[in-house]
């Protein structure tokens, strides 16, 4: 009678000669096999990490730009400040009903979800945009927002920039910018996080006082960054941007 015992069969195995093909071809799977489970294994256990590490690094850049904006740090400090959460409905223009900040990665799982942009619509580039996304609003103690964060994007050389544009309570005027992700050349394109480039942009408006807009992007041209001396406000310096930086290499966004 066949001996049926595990044990005793993988002994048999082990005692075949190294050269034995059958031996050869299931020692191979094996170690596959256990490979590909270590792999996927580390893979489920390192994301929730990795995604709370994303979310802490993001929140810290947050932090860091509502500190840097005169004023921002009392208000964080006053009874009732709040910096808050919300996912909007890009189509629809309002806070989402059923898509909360949690839920926000899976939502931008589904394809359904993104909205793929004309070439009249698409003036940054990026082909497609998401209906979901979130921004951030500092409130005071009387409820009022006096701070909204807005993330944008573009493409760079590299990769994709993304940065979050601070406004103030009009909603006009621009307090501070902080890039939150970018993989440009270190002393090029890289630098489109050093302080002296980022300090352009606080108290610039977007608008002047007859709601026209004075920023716009324009393509093909070398990338600069210039506002109108007619409009209201002091006029904020030229100065030369990364070719990567903005809405693409090449390109060029000045005041009208």
């Amino acid at each position: 009678m066949a001996d049926l015992n595990p044990i005793s069969a993988w002994r048999r195995f082990l005692a075949l000669p190294n050269e034995n093909r059958t031996k050869t071809v299931i020692v191979a799977f094996l170690v596959s096999a256990i490979c590909a489970l270590m792999v996927s294994g580390a893979t489920v256990i390192l994301r929730p990490i990795q995604t709370a590490n994303r979310a802490a690094e993001e929140q810290a850049r947050l932090e860091a730009l509502v500190a840097g904006i005169p004023g921002m740090s009392e208000i964080l400090e006053e009874p009732g400040g709040s910096l808050s959460t919300v996912v909007i409905n890009l189509p629809k223009g309002e806070a989402a009903q059923n898509v909360t900040p949690e839920t926000l990665p899976a939502a931008l799982d589904d394809a359904a979800n993104w909205t793929t942009l004309s070439p009249a619509e698409d003036t940054a580039g990026i082909g497609r945009r998401p209906n979901y996304t979130q921004i951030y609003l500092l409130r005071n103690e009387n409820g009022d927002i006096s701070l909204a964060l807005l993330p944008v994007s573009g493409p760079g050389y590299q990769a994709e920039i993304d940065a979050i544009v601070a406004l103030r309570g009009d909603m006009n005027t621009i307090a501070g910018v902080a890039i939150t992700n970018q993989a440009e050349t270190p002393g090029l394109g890289g630098r489109i996080e050093e302080p002296a480039w980022l300090a352009q942009f606080p108290g610039t408006e977007l608008a002047d006082a007859s709601g026209t807009v004075r920023f716009a992007v324009a393509k093909g041209l070398p990338a600069m960054i210039t506002r109108s001396t007619a409009s209201p406000g002091p006029p904020a310096p030229a100065m030369p941007l990364p070719r990567s930086c903005g809405s693409g290499a090449g390109r060029k966004v000045t005041a009208r």
